[in-house]
């Protein structure tokens, strides 16, 4: 007597058919996962290239009175070279004097002389104006130094013990 058991069963090996709905169920998960990886991919790059390029550096145009610049941001000032140290030197208009850093275009003390009227573009933070673009009076602009965001703070700034 046979077992019903023994009827549904292939002997023979051969795998069954898998209905063509099952298959494209198959086939579109790993599709979708690769779509997915390949846009988190695409959006991680591109934040990636957009945190390491530098960030451009414009100052106003129009020149504030030195005795207004607001703390920490971009300036423009313009005035007379009262005096020169190294690559500093003190910016004077009629409301004030501010201390101009150069960089290394100004190593020597040769980038400016005493009395030229200049206009100066930069950040002023620290007690000072680190320049970034200078304006001569004849209109000839020099770039002292490369775009780039905010100097970074030192480890002080952040101490709050009494």
């Amino acid at each position: 007597m046979p077992n019903e058991d023994q009827d549904n069963v292939q002997t023979d090996g051969a795998a069954m058919p898998v209905p063509p709905g099952q298959r494209r169920r198959r086939l579109a998960f790993p599709i979708i996962a690769a779509a997915v990886a390949l846009v988190i991919g695409a959006a991680g790059g591109a934040g990636a290239v957009k945190m390491m390029r530098p960030t451009p550096e414009m100052a106003p145009l129009t020149p504030v009175a030195i005795s207004t610049m607001p703390a920490s941001s971009l300036v423009t000032i313009k005035g007379k070279v009262a005096e020169i140290y190294g690559n500093k030197f003190v910016l004077q208009d009629d409301s004030g004097k501010a201390l101009v850093e150069t960089g290394r275009a100004g190593e020597g003390g040769t980038l400016v002389s005493r009395d030229e009227a200049v206009t100066v573009q930069g950040r002023f933070d620290d007690g000072f104006v680190h320049a970034s673009y200078l304006v001569r009076q004849d209109g000839r602009t020099e770039a002292l130094r490369p775009p780039k965001g905010p100097p970074h703070r030192r480890f002080e700034d952040f101490d709050h013990r009494p």
